[in-house]
């Protein structure tokens, strides 16, 4: 780094709160750090920012726990700004702190693009590579465990046996088995991944205090099961869709890991029918209304699949996929029940 933008990222590190509240407005401040779920402003707590100097670093320095990537304020300017051009985080950062506009770059600085010290989506793409199949490994064990059988086309899903996990700034990193998922765009493409630690048999979640978190791009994208075509099924978890999927095994479905994700996923190009698969509580009320205005006004037809229970996966333990099958049946539209019923996938 320059000593030009060295000064500028110091100058942040003196209002790093400030600068937190501002950039990463989706995370607050837990003692002397401010955490959030990575440096593009994503919702979690994974990454911690310093808010004062203190003998393990300056203000202003950041580490995402789940990545081992870490940097300045400058790169979260960058990240959660969408900046790929290292004048325009100067100027950006020189507005926060009410500076003059500088009329150049620090010398030295490549103006075509800044070097990324963090890039979640890359970051995700690794992991998810570095993981194996779900065959055979505690994954499936997990997932069985829960009822879930369905588990074609789950190419999604990856087993990784050593997966870092910290609870907050002050904790050691542990390596722990993971279910990890990935977060796809509508072409396919990896923008995320969604880790769910697993005890070490496989037999539930890790018993630590946040067993679930997703890095990456999740806004629109979702973890998918299967193609779709006219007809797609949404909703929250992974063990939620892969329930329905269950007793559903040949309708395509997609998780958007959160209900505010739900709200917000992408329609598929010649989607006719949306299988709103929500769970019941008013955070998946929110995302019905939401997908339902947004499916009327993009002409396709919206379904609501309510559970009698909390969600899905409730259901299908407690009743059984039979019982699930017959639940669904009844919520299908007369064409699709034949359709998406049969049970082989």
């Amino acid at each position: 780094m320059t000593d030009a933008a060295h000064d500028l990222a110091r100058q942040l590190g003196r209002q790093a709160e400030a600068v937190c509240r501002h950039y990463l407005s989706a995370g607050r401040r837990q003692g002397h750090y401010w955490q959030v779920g990575d440096v593009r402003n994503t919702p979690g707590r994974s990454m911690f920012v310093r808010l004062r100097d203190s003998a393990k670093g300056p203000a202003g320095k950041w580490t995402d726990a789940a990545t081992g990537e870490h940097g300045d304020l400058l790169d979260v300017i960058r990240e959660s700004r969408g900046l790929s051009i290292f004048a325009d985080v100067v100027a950006e950062a020189e507005t926060f702190l009410r500076l003059p506009q500088s009329r150049r770059e620090p010398e030295g600085v490549d103006r075509r693009a800044a070097p990324t010290s963090a890039n979640p989506v890359i970051s995700a793409q690794r992991l998810f590579a570095a993981a194996k199949p779900i065959p055979g490994t505690i994954v499936e064990t997990y997932l069985r465990n829960r009822g879930i059988t369905a588990l074609h086309e789950t190419g999604r899903l990856r087993f990784h046996p050593c997966c870092y996990y910290r609870s907050d700034a002050h904790t050691p990193i542990q390596p722990l088995p993971a279910m990890v998922a990935a977060v796809t765009d509508l072409s396919g493409r990896i923008t995320g991944v969604h880790r769910t630690w697993l005890a070490l048999n496989g037999s539930d979640k890790a018993a630590i205090t946040t067993p679930r978190r997703a890095m990456g791009h999740l806004l629109e994208h979702a973890v998918r099961f299967g193609e779709a075509d006219d007809v797609l099924a949404a909703g929250e978890g992974i063990e939620t869709i892969l329930s329905v999927r269950t007793a559903l095994p040949n309708l395509p479905m997609a998780a958007a890991l959160s209900a505010t994700h739900l709200a917000a996923i992408a329609f598929p190009p010649g989607l006719r029918r949306l299988y709103i698969v929500r769970d019941s509580d008013p955070a998946g009320d929110r995302a019905r209304d939401s997908l339902i205005a947004r499916a009327n006004a993009a002409a396709i037809e919206a379904i609501v699949l309510s559970p009698a229970l909390g969600d899905f996966n409730e259901d299908l333990r407690a009743f059984g996929v039979d019982a699930l099958r017959a639940e669904l049946r009844c919520l299908l539209a007369p064409e699709d029940a034949s359709r998406f019923t049969m049970l082989s996938p």
